[in-house]
Formats: structure tokens, sequence, C-alpha cells
């Protein structure tokens, strides 16, 4: 029997609320229950979302607990080769930086089917993960449910438009994403790039990077671009014949009417019904 749309919806949201759940109610709490593992025992997640970590930012958190010792635990489950991460890739890493061999952690009992969702979540749930690893965990919830972005919104709360916007980010050029993910470029800046082909992209990322753009001064930009004005090619100007107007000029002085002769463009001024009777008169002979 098939399963609908609703149904994996449904799932989801169940997920979700577990992740929230699972450190309140799962996961227990007091310093017994808090093991020291080898960091060598311990695999990443696969399913972990991010995909960049600042540098700068690991190196303090590394310092930090080299001072003052992981205040907060990782938390992992076991697996066949010993324990797969669930929760606090950070921490992991900056213990790795700071070259210790013991961390300290929680031993999860999580359904390992459900472990790629959870992952995906609470990434989402984070308040630092950079706009392109936000749209790909967006992304990989959708074609893995098979929802819609609306049906999202109501499971993650977060707005509709805010999961479609961000989503949209994945359709700009690598060189793109990767100035975006490092902060050269704003989400702002990112969206109003979207559209444009490969090479305006890179054009507009270098001139943002380089002359300090603000995000309107780039709306701007892309509206220029994108006028038909900008794509149409320059015609080249019609050649005008240098005609000779002396025997014209002559007899129309004769009859003392007043014109103007340009561009082979003849124009009369008329003072007073003489002068149109006197035009006719030149015109009938």
């Amino acid at each position: 029997m098939a399963i609908s749309k609703k149904a994996l919806g449904r799932g989801l949201g169940a997920i979700f609320e577990e992740v929230t759940q699972s450190y309140e109610n799962d996961l227990p709490r007091n310093e017994d229950s808090v093991v020291d593992l080898e960091i060598k025992d311990i695999s990443p997640n696969p399913y972990q979302p991010r995909k960049t970590f600042d540098e700068n930012s690991l190196q303090e958190l590394s310092d930090s607990i080299v001072s003052h010792g992981l205040l907060q635990p990782i938390v992992v489950i076991k697996d066949k080769n010993g324990f797969m991460l669930i929760a606090g890739e950070r921490r992991l890493r900056a213990s790795k930086l700071a070259s210790l061999s013991k961390i300290r952690a929680i031993i999860a009992d999580i359904d390992l089917a459900k472990l790629r969702e959870m992952a995906l979540i609470e990434n989402i749930q984070r308040e630092d993960l950079n706009p392109i690893d936000l749209a790909y965990s967006y992304q990989e919830l959708l074609d893995e449910h098979n929802i819609t972005h609306e049906e999202l919104s109501s499971i993650i709360f977060k707005s509709r438009t805010q999961i479609t916007n961000t989503l949209r980010l994945l359709g700009l050029d690598d060189f793109v994403q990767k100035a975006l993910v490092e902060g050269k470029i704003s989400q702002g800046h990112a969206r109003a790039l979207i559209g444009l082909d490969v090479k305006d992209q890179k054009i507009l990322v270098n001139s943002i990077v380089g002359q300090k753009l603000s995000v309107r001064e780039i709306e701007e930009a892309v509206k220029k671009l994108k006028s038909p004005q900008a794509n149409e090619e320059v015609k080249p100007l019609k050649s005008v014949p240098d005609y000779n107007y002396s025997s014209l000029q002559t007899s129309l002085d004769s009859f003392g009417l007043k014109y103007k002769l340009n561009n082979n463009r003849l124009s009369f001024d008329f003072s007073n019904q003489d002068d149109i009777e006197r035009l006719v008169k030149l015109l009938d002979n």
C-alpha cells in the first residue's frame, strides 16, 4: 500500500519532536551517565549536513577546552566499530585539534533508522548553520519525505517563504556559494544574484568584495543587467548622403522664404499667408 505525503510528513513531525525531547527525556543528565571515550573509537555522523566549520571558531573552542575542560559532553550511539557521533561535531573536532585522546560523552539509545533525520533537524535548529548547509538540509528532508515547502514549514516551524528563499540559493554557482559560506557576501547579496548567468555572478561577487558594495547597490546593478536595453546590440548609425543643396537654397532665397536645412531635412517657418502662397508658386514652377 502506498504511503501518502501527509503520512510521511507526520512521521517527520514525530522525529522532530523526538529531537527536542531526547535531551530532556531519553538522554541521562547526571554525571554518573557521562563516560570518557577514546576519541579514536568515535566515527563521525555520516548524515551530518554541516559541511563547513569556521577554523578560527574551532581554534577558540579548542583553547577553551584545554583551559576549562569540555563543559557539555558529546552524544554518541554504539555501532559495530565502536561509537558513532550523534551531537557535538564541533566539540569533537576541537578536542582533536587540542590533541586530546579522550572526550566526555553520553551514550544514547536512539534508533539508527532515525539518525539521518535527527541529524538534519538538529542542524536546522542551530542558529549558526550557514545558509548553504541549511538549504541542503531542507532539500534532503523534502526529497526524503516527498513533502512540500508548506508541509515542511509546519513541521520545523520555519516560514514557507524562508524555506523557499533559502533553497533558491542552491541555484547559485559554486563560486558564489563559497563566498557566502565564507562570509565574503551576505545572504541578501546572494539572493540578488539568483537568475544571472555564471559569468555575471562571478563579476558581481568580485565587485561586492573589492568595492564593499551594499545589497541595494547590487540590486541596482542586477536590474541594469536584466533590463532589455542592456541586452540589445548597439546598432550602427545610418550614413547621411552629402547632397549639394546650392540650387535649392538659391531658389528658396529668391522667394524670400524662411527655412531650415539640416541632416537632409527641410522645414519652413511661415510668418503669414503670403509665405505659403510663395512656396506654392515655387513648387508649381
